[in-house]
């Protein structure tokens, strides 16, 4: 089985994901075979202190692995130390433990018989009131080679894909969105809208944006936590 969510930013809503697995109606049955996967902005890694250990304590206590990808809010400093994994169900990761893994950017996986797209990476609109290599990073931003990266792999994969799993959104889910977009996202977007023009897929799930929209084939999840084809 494979569940989603949004933004859990390290300790700061945990709370809600342990909720799920823990609560009177938590599924039964769950083994560290299936997966949660966190839409961006996990917080795995910050500062490399105490606050990350304890919450990857936390999350490896779940009954399931953590899958998550990348959001703005990561240490990529820290993230980038890690060895790359290659080929881990189809695509590249950096595995934190072994069942807490990080899908990196502009990868095809294949989990329970379904293909995945994967594309981290957004724009910090708080970005003036952080400090650079402490608590911001300009690689929260994708570059060059991953966008040819991911094109590359879409291509390989005949442009179809069961689900497309992303932090941001792409720019046609702008207007039904209720936060202010940042002109700062517009290269990130407008690459991701070309994905939807051109990708056949079932499901668009997205974070980012803190709250809890379903339009058409697109979903954004904030405290939701959804099965995989919901």
């Amino acid at each position: 089985m494979i569940w989603l969510c949004g933004d859990t930013h390290g300790l700061h809503d945990i709370a809600k994901i342990e909720r799920f697995f823990s609560g009177p109606e938590a599924p039964s049955g769950v083994t560290k075979q299936d997966s949660l996967i966190i839409l961006g902005d996990a917080g795995v890694l910050w500062d490399g202190g105490e606050g990350d250990r304890l919450f990857q304590k936390r999350l490896s206590a779940l009954p399931c692995r953590v899958l998550w990808i990348d959001g703005n809010h990561e240490n990529f400093y820290l993230l980038g130390e890690r060895p790359v994994t290659e080929n881990w169900n189809g695509g590249r990761v950096h595995k934190i433990t072994e069942d807490i893994i990080h899908l990196m950017r502009g990868q095809i996986f294949t989990l329970e018989g379904h293909t995945f797209f994967t594309f981290g990476g957004g724009y910090s609109i708080d970005r003036g009131w952080r400090v650079t290599f402490v608590s911001w990073w300009p690689q929260e931003m994708p570059g060059e080679p991953e966008y040819l990266a991911g094109k590359e792999h879409l291509a390989g994969a005949g442009h179809q894909v069961d689900y497309i799993l992303t932090h941001t959104a792409p720019e046609r889910m702008i207007p039904f969105l209720t936060q202010t977009p940042s002109s700062g996202e517009i290269r990130l977007q407008r690459y991701l809208e070309e994905v939807a023009s051109t990708v056949s897929f079932r499901r668009w799930y997205f974070g980012h944006w803190h709250q809890d929209v379903t339009c058409g084939s697109f979903r954004c999840l904030w405290e939701d936590i959804v099965p995989l084809g919901e």
